[in-house]
Parts: C-alpha cells; sequence; structure tokens
C-alpha cells in the first residue's frame, strides 16, 4: 500500500511537469489556433539556461545548494525562456500575419550570418575575412526577406504555413543547439543540492518529488491567477473567444499574442530545469523532444485551449506513465513501454472524444 502511495506521488509529479509544458500548448492554440511544435525545445533551453545561471552564480560566490538559491536560478531561467518566446514569436510567427521582416531579419540574418564565421574561421581564415563574410551574409538575408515581405500580401496565413513554420523553428533550435560553439552535443548535468527525502506516515517521500510538484503548481495558480484576475488575462480571453471583435473593441491582439508566447515559454522553461536541475537527469540538444510530445498529448488529452484540461491531461499522462514502469510487467507491459502509452493514450481519445475531456466541440465555419 505504501509503495502504490509513493508512485502515485510520483506520478502526480511527472503530470506536473507535463502540464507545465501544455499550458504553453494550450495558450497559444487558444489565441492562434496553432500548435507551437517548438514549445518543447523551449524546455530544453531552460535547461542549458539553468547550467548557465549555475555557472554565472558560482563566479559570484553564489552557489545554487540551498532552495532560495534554486528559486533564483528558476527565476531567471524563466526569464530567459520568457524573452526567448517573445522573440520566436516576432521572428518567426508575427511575418506569417503582416509584412514584418526587422525581427526575422535579426534571428536568420544573425544565425546564418554565425554559422557563416564559424565555417570561414574552420577555414583558416583571418578574422577579419571571417567577420566580412558573416556581415555579408547577414545582410543578404535580411535584404532578402525585406524583398519577400514587402511583396506578400498582409492577411492571416494558412493554418499549413503555421505548422510547418513551427516545426522548422523547432528543427532549427535542435540542430543550432547542437553545435559545439552554442551548447554542443554532449550530455550534461546539473544539480542543486537539496536535502534527499522523508517520511510522512510511513512512507518514504522523495524530497525533490515534492519541490517539483509544489513548484509546478504554485506557478499554474499564478498563471491561473493571471488569466482569470487581471486585465491582460482578460485580454488573452477575448482574442481566444473572437480576435476579430477583441480588435474593434481596442485590444492590441499582436501585444497579447505576444505575452501568451513570453507566458507559456517562461513555464516550459521553468520545467526544464525544474527536471534536470531537481533530479540530475541528463540531457543534450535533444532533450524536449519526448516531453514536448507528451505535453502535447496532454493537452490534447484534456482539451487543447482549456487551461484546466491541460492539468488534468497532464495528471493523467503522468500517472499512466508512472503505472506502466511500476506495475505494467505484472501485466505483461515492460516498463520500456513508458513513451508507447502516451501515443496509446492519444489514438484512444481521438477515436472516443477528439474534443479532450473539458474541449468542446465547435464546428468551423466556411
Amino acid at each position: 500500500m505504501h509503495e502504490l502511495a509513493a508512485q502515485i506521488v510520483n506520478g502526480i509529479q511527472l503530470g506536473s511537469i507535463y502540464a507545465l509544458i501544455a499550458l504553453g500548448y494550450t495558450m497559444v492554440y487558444g489565441v492562434l489556433k496553432l500548435i507551437n511544435f517548438a514549445h518543447g525545445d523551449v524546455y530544453m533551453v531552460g535547461a542549458y539556461t539553468g547550467l548557465g545561471a549555475i555557472f554565472v552564480l558560482d563566479k559570484l560566490k553564489i552557489r545554487a545548494n540551498s532552495a532560495p538559491e534554486a528559486i533564483l536560478v528558476l527565476i531567471i531561467t524563466m526569464i530567459v525562456c520568457g524573452a526567448l518566446g517573445y522573440f520566436i514569436e516576432q521572428a518567426a510567427y508575427r511575418p506569417l500575419r503582416s509584412r514584418a521582416w526587422v525581427a526575422p531579419s535579426i534571428f536568420l540574418g544573425g544565425a546564418f550570418g554565425y554559422i557563416s564565421w564559424q565555417v570561414a574561421a574552420d577555414a583558416n581564415r583571418n578574422p577579419a575575412s571571417c567577420g566580412s563574410i558573416a556581415f555579408v551574409v547577414a545582410i543578404s538575408i535580411a535584404l532578402l526577406l525585406r524583398k519577400t515581405q514587402s511583396n506578400r500580401s498582409a492577411r492571416v496565413s494558412p493554418r499549413l504555413t503555421a505548422l510547418i513554420t513551427a516545426i522548422g523553428v523547432s528543427l532549427f533550435l535542435e540542430n543550432f543547439g547542437v553545435l559545439p560553439q552554442v551548447f554542443g552535443s554532449d550530455q550534461r548535468f546539473i544539480l542543486f543540492s537539496l536535502p534527499s527525502n522523508f517520511r510522512l506516515d510511513g512512507i518514504a517521500i522523495d524530497l525533490p518529488t515534492v519541490m517539483i510538484f509544489a513548484v509546478s503548481f504554485v506557478l499554474m495558480g499564478l498563471l491561473t491567477f493571471v488569466v482569470t484576475r487581471t486585465k491582460i488575462g482578460k485580454a488573452i480571453r477575448a482574442v481566444s473567444f473572437d480576435a476579430d471583435a477583441a480588435s474593434l473593441m481596442g485590444i492590441n491582439t499582436d501585444r497579447v499574442t505576444s505575452i501568451t508566447f513570453v507566458l507559456g515559454a517562461a513555464l516550459a522553461g521553468a520545467a526544464g530545469v525544474m527536471v534536470t536541475g531537481v533530479t540530475g537527469t541528463s540531457f543534450t540538444p535533444y532533450v524536449g523532444l519526448m516531453p514536448g510530445v507528451k505535453a502535447f498529448i496532454a493537452a490534447v488529452l484534456g482539451g487543447i485551449g482549456s487551461i484546466p484540461g491541460a492539468l488534468i491531461g497532464g495528471l493523467i499522462m503522468g500517472l499512466a506513465e508512472t503505472m506502466v514502469v511500476a506495475y505494467g510487467s505484472n501485466v505483461g507491459i515492460p516498463s520500456t513501454y513508458r513513451d508507447a502509452v502516451a501515443f496509446f493514450i492519444l489514438i484512444v481519445i481521438l477515436l472516443v472524444r477528439p474534443s479532450g475531456i473539458l474541449g468542446k466541440y465547435t464546428p468551423e465555419k466556411v
């Protein structure tokens, strides 16, 4: 009985992480009707940001070996990942809805310029030559984007284009992060030095598990407060309900969209640094792939576009995965099927209730 209780606690902890990431999916979908597949890679950036924050704090003689320092690392990570979410929206998704070209030029021009500089440096060119090549490449990308954006019609982009863009951003973040000059492909580790466990009513409780669970629910509670009790939250709900009507009422829909991306990215970054920093899990630039997919399934399961649905879907996913690992062998299901259970749940929910547990079916107007 005690073992079952411990497994339930582990399942809730894992589910809270999935819910934290799923909230980003469901918020962006609620506002833009877009599945942001780059969201799982923000989780990855959160892990590396936590590693960098610990390194900087160590240089400042501040060691992340207690809860206050760990919370400071968490806050730094959320700020950085929130800024990344804002930049992704400005550089990748905003141009699909307008003729914007400056942010994409900075994003793509800077990235390709940096790669060109590295290629030139590997060819043993002098620094001046490397810089000139990088500058020419970056300016060429910027001019090309300015030309193409000025010639396109300023209208809402088809959903397929937005979906392809989301996949492209995801692949870019993963493969750009693999570069040795960025994150590299080696496995990294971060671990906060926190107390290990305690006993509650005879049950051994892992303290890191409780901390992840508690912080996740605090963050989800703060998000719920922002969405339901603040002016910007009211604007988010209005844009989600009817963007055109909200715009006619004076709401800046572009600003609301950016804030939505910032909030979702900050939560994903928090999940990344908590999982890797508290549990000591190793990570590479591809670490966000599977958590991102599972969080997306959790969002679909709960009803994508519903914040309570993301929470319920995440908890169900976490409990199901934990129970397969703990007791699956008793019914002939190997523990290696822990990832397959997510796709099984997705198939079942699409067959039984495609709109999700709390989702509502709304016929599309044509």
